[in-house]
């Protein structure tokens, strides 16, 4: 029998069957034993979802297919809650979703891994990969990437030609800007430098499938641009429920939210006014939909690839499109020629109709340098053929054009038609292609897919294939050879395909049909395009498939270059994807001729220059439909403003080129006009490219880059700018001749008429008839411009022009690129100029940066016209700089143009010479603003004026006086004598003039001067009447020995100049003269002295004491009051001091500081010359002038001349409360608890008058019997007591010691003897003796029924000064205390003169002949103070007027008081004055005086510390939280972060008021005040030893950010920052609602003082959040900071050991130093009883060097943490500390590689810090062989 034989059906059936049996096997083993990446669809268990409780705009929709049910949305285990609306999803995710993370790995600080596992929960689609890797790294220190993929199976990326050429470049550890949560899965991407969340992926969880992966964001702001492309309607996203699907679509542009032409899944978000933004970039090509929801909140769903996020930061809205185009490649430049306006339509029926079009366009002379021909001249619209009927002279239409100088652009689609040419020949591109595989196939592979587009029946070619890429190069170099033209123009390339995916249709797979649809246009993923499942080179068209107009792009780049060779040609494609700006323009599709279209073409353009396309527009008066005249003449007049400025209209429709209008048409002469300033303006767009070639800006700017800091910005949208300067203003609506219109925050000037808007930061009713557009240079701006032609050709060889439009300053600046307008890589090569222009006080530097280029036309620059010039320039001069010397020559007056209205100074007829370097300089008439006041006084007039000898002339400058004195008024030189030590001169009035006009005044006509020199820093001029004994201050100064009589060691040359009379100050290094009182105006009569001098620059600070809105002084005509008065701060209040003391910085950052020594009423008067007029009422003049040559140099001269600061006692530097209002000692009782409770730092309480009886010095209240056992308990705990003490006494007592011995010693102030031996009454405080005040009578009447009769002690007496002794010896007896407050020491009263009103002797003296602005200056300078013909006796006996030294008696005041708190308790102490004047800070501290609780206090206390500090008193500050009104909670909780800083630092407030102490708001009000009080007690070390250094070198303590960054200008203007010392910066929250400030970062390294962290930005405005409880601080690298633990008071953190932070530089060094001694005693500096120490940081080594040390035993201090920041990456293992004595100490480092924070922790050594150590610290054993 034979064996059997299986029938062939048989054997298949076999092998199919062992086949799936394996099959079957693996799978069960991979199910049982769950081998990873295997794609789970369900689960088994039962999932319960976790709904979380959010808010509705935080929802993510868990069902964006439709059919949502709740039995649906229940099977993905989501959450289901409907609402009344459908925009909110009802089904939304719960937080039992996503992944979770299994590992993570950080290879370097710069990368993280993770792997995450998927959470056990229900499917949305189906197909979820398990295991996904996930990678981020920070690629730079703007730019994150993290990358989520699956972990086994490699998925689709995208190839991007650019990025993938890209280099990482990291500087900041990732863990700065991201954090990773775990379970679930989740990245919160944080801004660096100020932790604010930026991307924070929590919100929802992570799905992952293979066809559907979706990522949630939420976001900081809504303030959201960008995604595309498509329509839309605002720039600004609008963030309720808005979905917009991204996949590439050949669509109607019509306003609707369907995809259209380009892919960019990328948005810009503005954070906040300060300009902070980022911008987010997925790179994944798959369709998708992005959601953007009202959390505000991002939801991704794409259907393929992998998530590829890149998160870029800036600082501005711009840098962060810096940043994304250096990701995805900068812009080309395009072609010059490009730049002209060009037309084009589709349907031309034959080459003579378009040649007609550009004859009849060229007859009306339109700008015009481009013109098209679309498909129409194709034959049969095959690609790479012409119509040999229609257009058969095509190949000579390039050479027509040429001949004028135009260019010729021709289309391209990438359809291939399949079918033969005319005549049955052959189509050789389409049998080419097929030779070489270029098509894209089904999905066999193999197989050409055919389609349909407008040739018929086409293949479609793959150029992600080489073999298609060579086949298109050869295609198009072999037509190129055929036509002539100059360009390419391609199309259809989404890919477009009239038939629905093929001629076949479309299989139904996962591909064509996936298993979510993103809300693409139709739904149908192959609609009007290909098979999902075609293929190509770079994978399936599913996944490549927006990348087709990319691919085309790329290849046709390489076709360009094989044709156009070095020629830079131009690319025009509507596909497009990021990168695609690299090689291309691109035009905003097929749009229509409507009012919408014109008005969504701006969103249009501003969203390309954030894709990096700057090369965009739009169809000018639509593709569709026909035009009406007045659409088209609008949309002209803005498309001259398009950078792509294309007419282009469709078949079918009627032309609309506009010479078609009508040679005399309304439109055609609107759009000459508007297009020959496009070509005027065309250096400036072409320098925009270069721009963006070079450094990535923007060319078409939203206004909102330019000016994000004013959120009125963030929404506009119907007006945009060309970069920063020129603003475009369009009408975009219908039958309207206004537009609402926003002028943004600058000097703007109308273009067309040159004249200066007055409106700024508004909305505006812009009338723009039928003939305008709205067209504003920005003030700042200087503009290259040439004379327009009516092409770019002609237009290129015309002359170069200047606009200059002058800002706020008077300055201006700009550039210029130029090349030869068509080469290739221009700047790559040098082949170009450049030229930097800038405009600074009547001098244009026109700078060239580089010279590589030379243009054959030999261009020059012929006219220059500068807007905002103020007058008639006197001269104007062009100066050549050339290397073989520079050469000057005078323009001709024939050649400038003034207009008075429109103030504009045009320079014509010029001739330089392109390419080259010039300055041109006008000379202004200076006569307006240097004219000096000759009547000061109010109501001058002509006769007036001229009866004082005076030139009366109207002047429209504003602020500059109508009256002023002839050129030499003043005084001449009679006879002058030079010695080594100094000059002496007589001088004689200028008797041609008549008297100063002051008949009470009589001048005094023969005055000596004497200038000495007294060090080689210091010098002294005085000028008085030697005839008679007139006033001299008798403040003593502590001037040198002997004069410095070598003139080579002198800083100053001093010049006397003869008529008018001067002295002329110059520093010799610079030749800059700090000091020319040659002016006319010098007066010197016996009541009225004045005198003016030229400035050095316009830098000035100081003067006071007067609240200033800035430091820095204006100087446009403001004057200035000083005398001293109970005055609240207010705006050109004087108030309690007098202080003629400023400092002037010179342009070349040298400083130098000059005293009027005079105590008389006085003001000062700024001038813009630069001039400064002093006038005073009395004395003489006695200037003392330092020289610096640094701020701080000045300071520490100047307070080396008049004494340097007090040390104050260190318990004073801790924090203090008071308030005037207290009811009993109780209250105070309370306080002291409940601040103790609460744990705040607090030293020092205070007493008001309150604790007095009835306000009477010396005397306690009843209410207050309890209060010196109060103190004594609170000084047991280590509390410190001041009280206050006014000056004036009672005299209406029956019984009190005060006044009665006072009376006895005659220490009162009285009448002159020969008028009366009686007091001068006043009266302040004190009340009647048994009197019931009613506080509710007005307080004049209050006042004269309450207040007693008081006397004031005549402070200058020594018997006064023992008096005031005994009497505070009694009180201590009595009261213990340890500090002393004087106020009211003005002197003030609260009557005016004396009790009665009537003042004896001199009126004059009351009312003087001039008198000074002073407030209630009409109520004479009596007001509330003592009769200025009070007599006052001096230490010498010598009998002065009141009118003399009122302004110094809170400084004779203050130095018996000082003395008295020594002597009386033994130790410092520290005493507080109200009324100052120079050399005051060697006694006392100073605050600010009764300010008010509102919020811009807070900002000007610190410019008044600022000047304090200028003035010698470092220990002073505000009131905190105001004394006046009631003080809110965030004001006061910012303020007393702020006060947290002051060096005197006490809250303060009046009666009548709640209470605004630390524990008087809630719990978060006293911790945060803790928190900030610790870091200040913590810091007290560093504060107390700048102190020490302000009191023997006199080094400011609050120091301005110029005194350390001088050489950087911006910190010149700087008052809302403010620096201990030289390291510790402080950048306070100062408005109201602010959540971040904008500080500036001075040019060093800076570590926040929180984080340990460098800030990583130098030299620039940094945006730094500041939430509720916070305060930025910052610390100086280079810099070594002692510390301490903070306690509750001074007396327990002084017992800690002794902390550092070194905060190392770049260069890894750092110094610093301490101070120490027992915080209180008297003199302990003068008698050497103190530590001094060095500290020196340098790489791995800190060293400590015993200056000084005489310390008492028990104020040693032990060594304790030592920070060290900065101390790099590489971990730090060993540390080793050595003692002097060579004892060795090894210590356990803790190094954070992070923030780089190296933390050594000495403590537990007691190693004193009097003795000299050092530590070291290693990264790892060293070894050292031999």
């Amino acid at each position: 029998m034979g064996r059997r034989r299986f029938s062939g059906l048989e054997v298949t059936l076999i092998v199919m069957f062992t086949l799936m049996s394996v099959a079957a096997l693996a799978l069960i083993v991979l199910f049982v034993t769950g081998e990873p990446g295997i794609i789970k669809d369900e689960t088994t268990e039962v999932f319960v979802p976790q709904c979380p409780s959010i808010s509705l705009a935080e929802r993510v929709d868990c069902f964006p297919d439709a059919g949502a049910s709740k039995l649906r949305c229940e099977q993905r285990g989501c959450c289901w809650s409907p609402l009344d609306e459908r925009n909110v999803p009802w089904c939304f995710f719960s937080t039992n979703h996503g992944y979770t993370v299994e590992s993570v790995e950080q290879p370097n600080a710069y990368i993280i891994t993770a792997q995450l596992k998927r959470m056990t929960s229900p499917s949305l689609f189906g197909a979820d990969i398990q295991e996904l890797s996930f990678h981020a790294e920070m690629q730079s220190n703007n730019r994150l990437r993290f990358k989520i993929y699956d972990a086994y199976r490699k998925r689709f990326e995208v190839p991007h030609e650019h990025i993938s050429s890209l280099n990482s470049d990291p500087s900041s550890p990732i863990s700065d800007t991201l954090e990773m949560t775990h379970k679930p899965f989740g990245l919160t991407v944080r801004r660096k430098e100020n932790n604010k969340v930026l991307f924070d992926t929590t919100m929802a969880p992570l799905v992952f499938a293979d066809q559907y992966l979706q990522l949630s964001a939420k976001l900081p702001s809504h303030n959201i641009y960008g995604l595309g492309e498509h329509v839309h309607r605002q720039y600004r996203h609008d963030t309720n429920w808005k979905t917009w699907p991204i996949f590439t679509r050949d669509g109607f542009p019509n306003g609707e939210t369907h995809n259209l032409y380009g892919h960019y899944p990328f948005f810009l978000c503005l954070e906040d006014e300060s300009g902070k933004s980022f911008g987010v970039f997925l790179m994944n090509s798959n369709a998708m939909e992005v959601t953007l929801q009202p959390a505000p909140a991002v939801t991704y769903r794409t259907i393929g690839g992998v998530l590829d996020f890149y998160i870029l930061f800036g600082d501005t809205p711009e840098q962060v499109v810096q940043e994304f185009l250096v990701l995805i490649g900068r812009p080309v430049i395009p072609p010059y020629w490009s730049l002209g306006f060009q037309i084009s339509r589709w349907g031309y029926g034959n080459l003579s109709e378009v040649q007609q079009t550009v004859e009849r366009n060229r007859a009306v002379a339109i700008p015009y340098d481009i013109q098209y021909t679309d498909i129409d001249y194709m034959e049969d619209k095959k690609d790479f053929t012409y119509d040999k009927v229609n257009f058969r002279e095509l190949p000579q239409f390039a050479d027509y054009l040429h001949e004028k100088g135009q260019k010729y652009i021709l289309i391209l689609d990438p359809a291939i038609a399949t079918s033969k040419r005319v005549g049955d020949a052959p189509y050789g591109s389409y049998d080419r292609g097929t030779e070489k595989n270029a098509w894209v196939t089904e999905s066999d592979g193999k197989t050409p897919l055919l389609g349909e587009v407008w040739p018929g029946e086409t293949v479609f070619p793959d150029y992600t294939s080489q073999s298609c890429i060579d086949w298109w190069i050869d295609e198009y170099e072999q037509f190129s050879r055929e036509i002539k033209h100059d360009a390419l123009w391609i199309d259809m390339n989404e890919v477009s395909n009239f038939k629905k995916g093929s001629n076949k249709g479309c299989a139904d797979n996962n591909l064509n049909y996936p298993p979510y649809t993103p809300k693409i246009l139709d739904e149908v993923m192959f609609s009007k395009t290909l098979c999902m499942d075609a293929k190509q080179a770079w994978g399936n068209h599913y996944d490549v498939h927006s990348l087709y107009g990319y691919s085309m792009v790329l290849a046709t780049e390489k076709a360009l270059q094989r044709v156009f060779g070095g020629n830079r040609t131009l690319m025009l494609t509507r596909s497009s994807f990021p990168g695609v700006g690299k090689y291309s323009g691109h035009w905003l599709g097929d749009n229509a001729a409507n009012w919408n279209d014109i008005k969504w073409a701006i969103p249009g353009m501003l969203e390309f220059g954030l894709f990096g396309v700057p090369y965009i527009g739009a169809d000018i008066c639509g593709f569709f439909d026909d035009c009406s005249e007045e659409l088209c003449r609008r949309w002209m007049q803005v498309g001259a403003f398009y950078p792509f400025s294309r007419n282009h209209n469709a078949e079918g429709y009627k032309p609309q080129d506009p010479a078609v209008f009508g040679v005399n048409s309304s439109l055609v002469e609107s759009s000459k006009h508007y297009l020959r300033i496009r070509y005027t303006l065309l250096p400036y767009l072409y320098t925009l490219f270069y721009k963006a070639h070079t450094t990535g800006e923007t060319v078409v700017r939203p206004v909102m880059h330019e000016f994000y800091s004013d959120n009125a910005t963030w929404t506009v949208d119907r007006q945009f700018l060309w970069g920063k300067h020129l603003l475009i203003t369009p009408v975009l609506e219908p039958g309207v001749d206004k537009v609402w219109a926003y002028i943004p925050d600058a000097m703007w000037y109308d273009y067309e008429t040159m004249e200066r808007l007055a409106d700024r930061r508004k909305y505006v009713d812009m009338y723009l008839p039928a003939d305008k557009l709205g067209l504003h240079i920005r003030g700042g701006a200087i503009l290259p411009t040439q004379r327009p032609d009516v092409t770019t050709t002609y237009s290129r060889r015309n002359p170069m022009g200047l606009i200059v439009a002058l800002d706020d300053n008077n300055q201006a600046a700009g550039e210029l690129f130029w090349d030869d307008g068509d080469s290739r890589e221009t700047v790559k090569t040098g082949n170009h100029i450049h030229y930097e222009f800038s405009a600074v006080n009547g001098v244009l530097k026109m700078q060239v940066t580089h010279s590589g280029y030379r243009d054959p036309n030999n261009l020059k620059f012929e006219t220059i016209t500068v807007f905002g010039v103020p007058q008639p320039p006197i001269s104007v001069s062009e100066t050549h700089i050339d290397t073989n010397g520079n050469s000057t020559t005078t323009v001709p007056n024939t050649n400038i143009q003034y207009d008075e209205v429109k103030k504009v100074m045009s320079l014509r007829g010029l001739s330089l010479t392109f390419g080259e370097t010039y300055v041109v300089q006008w000379e202004l008439d200076p006569k307006e603003i240097q004219r000096f006041d000759c009547h000061p006084e109010k109501h001058a007039d002509e006769a007036k004026c001229k009866a004082r000898g005076c030139i009366w002339e109207p002047s429209t400058h504003e602020g500059a006086p109508w009256c002023f004195y002839p050129p030499d008024f003043g005084y001449t030189v009679t006879e002058v004598k030079n010695t080594s030590s100094g000059i002496t001169a007589d001088i004689t009035r200028n008797k041609k003039y008549r008297s100063s006009g002051r008949p009470d005044s009589p001048d005094i006509d023969t005055l000596r001067v004497e200038i000495r020199y007294l060090s080689s820093d210091m010098l002294q001029f005085k000028i008085w009447d030697q005839a008679t004994d007139r006033y001299e201050v008798p403040v003593p100064l502590s001037v040198p020995a002997s004069p410095e009589t070598d003139d080579n060691k002198r800083l100053y040359k001093v010049e006397v100049t003869p008529n008018p009379f001067g002295i002329q100050v110059t520093r010799k290094t610079t030749g800059t003269k700090i000091w020319d009182s040659s002016v006319p105006g010098f007066t010197f009569s016996d009541m009225f002295i004045q005198v003016s001098t030229l400035l050095s620059s316009e830098f000035v600070y100081g003067f006071g004491e007067t609240e200033h809105p800035t430091y820095k002084h204006n100087l446009s005509y403001h004057t200035w009051g000083m005398f001293s008065k109970d005055q609240p701060p207010g705006y050109k209040m004087n108030c309690y001091g007098v202080h003629p003391f400023y400092m002037g910085l010179e342009t070349t950052g040298d400083a130098h500081g000059v005293l009027l020594l005079n105590s008389n009423a006085m003001d000062v008067t700024f001038q813009p010359t630069p001039a400064l007029t002093y006038r005073t009422v009395g004395g003489i003049l006695d200037f003392y002038m330092v020289l610096g040559p640094t701020p701080e140099m000045v300071v520490q001269e100047y307070t080396a001349l008049i004494g340097r600061p007090v040390l104050p006692a260190y318990w004073s530097l801790g924090f203090q409360l008071c308030r005037y209002g207290y009811a009993n000692d109780t209250e105070i009782a309370d306080l002291y608890r409940d601040m103790k409770a609460a744990g705040i730092p607090y030293d020092v309480q205070y007493a008001d008058i309150d604790y007095m009886d009835r306000q009477l010095d010396f005397v306690l209240d009843p209410k207050f019997v309890g209060l010196p056992a109060l103190v004594d308990h609170m000084r047991g705990e280590s509390m410190k007591f001041i009280f206050i003490l006014d000056p004036a006494i009672s005299g209406n007592e029956s019984h009190y010691p005060a006044f009665e011995r006072g009376k006895a010693e005659d220490v009162f102030i009285k009448w002159p003897k020969n008028i009366s031996d009686e007091i001068v009454w006043g009266k302040v405080w004190p009340d009647y003796p048994n009197v019931t005040v009613n506080e509710s009578l007005d307080w004049d009447t209050q006042v004269e029924l309450y207040r007693a009769y008081t006397a004031f002690p005549d402070f200058f007496r020594n018997r006064t000064a023992a008096w005031w002794h005994q009497e505070i010896q009694d009180l201590y007896n009595n009261l213990t205390f340890d500090g002393l407050w004087i106020d009211m020491n003005e002197p003030a009263s609260f009557v005016h003169g004396t009790v009665g009103g009537k003042c004896h002797g001199n009126p004059l003296l009351e009312n003087p002949p001039y008198m000074p602005p002073l407030e209630s200056q009409h109520l004479g300078l009596n007001h509330k103070t003592l009769c200025m013909n009070s007599e006052q006796i001096l230490s010498d006996g010598k009998t002065v007027r009141h009118y003399d030294v009122h302004n110094i008696y809170g400084w004779s005041h203050t130095k018996p008081t000082y003395d008295a708190l020594l002597k009386v308790t033994g130790k410092r102490g520290i005493v507080v004055t109200r009324s100052t004047y120079p050399s005051s800070g060697k006694w006392a501290g100073h605050w600010l005086g009764d300010n008010n609780a509102s919020w811009d206090q807070l900002y000007k206390s610190i410019i008044g510390m600022m000047e304090f500090s200028l003035f010698g008193i470092s220990y002073t500050g505000a009131d905190i939280c105001g004394f006046f009104n009631a003080a809110e909670y965030e004001m006061c909780l910012r303020w007393m972060q702020l006060g947290a800083f002051y060096p005197y630092s006490r809250n303060h407030n009046g009666k009548g008021n709640m209470r605004q102490d630390p524990v008087a708001w809630n719990s978060t009000f006293a911790e945060a005040s803790r928190d900030v009080l610790n870091i200040r007690y913590t810091l007290l070390p560093y504060l107390y030893t700048l102190m020490f250094e302000a009191h023997t070198k006199g080094s400011t303590v609050v120091r301005p950010l110029l005194h350390e960054f001088v050489d950087d200008k911006t910190t010149w203007d700087i008052y809302k920052q403010f620096l201990w010392g030289p390291a510790l910066l402080i950048t306070p929250a100062l408005d109201q609602g602010a959540r971040s400030v904008e500080g500036y970062v001075p040019n060093a390294l800076w570590y926040d003082f929180y984080t340990a962290k460098d800030v990583g930005v130098r030299g620039k405005m940094l945006s730094m959040p500041t939430p509720l409880d916070h305060i930025n601080l910052h610390i100086r690298g280079g810099y070594i900071l002692p510390w301490q633990k903070a306690q509750n008071t001074t007396y327990y953190s002084r017992r800690n050991p002794l902390g550092l932070i070194v905060a190392l530089s770049d260069t890894q060094i750092a110094h610093g130093s301490f101070f120490w001694d027992d915080g209180e005693g008297v003199d302990t500096v003068e008698r050497k009883q103190y530590l001094l120490t060095s500290f020196t940081a340098e790489k791995n080594k800190l060293s400590s060097k015993v200056i000084h040390n005489e310390l008492k035993p028990a104020d040693r201090l032990t060594l304790g943490v030592v920070k060290v920041w900065g101390a790099g990456v590489v971990k730090i293992t060993q540390v080793t500390l050595t003692q002097g004595n060579g004892t060795e100490h090894s210590l356990t480092p803790q190094h954070n590689l992070n923030n780089q924070e190296l933390i050594i922790d000495a403590t537990s050594k007691s190693v004193h810090v009097d003795q000299p150590f050092t530590i070291t610290w290693n990264t790892s054993t060293v070894f050292v062989f031999y």
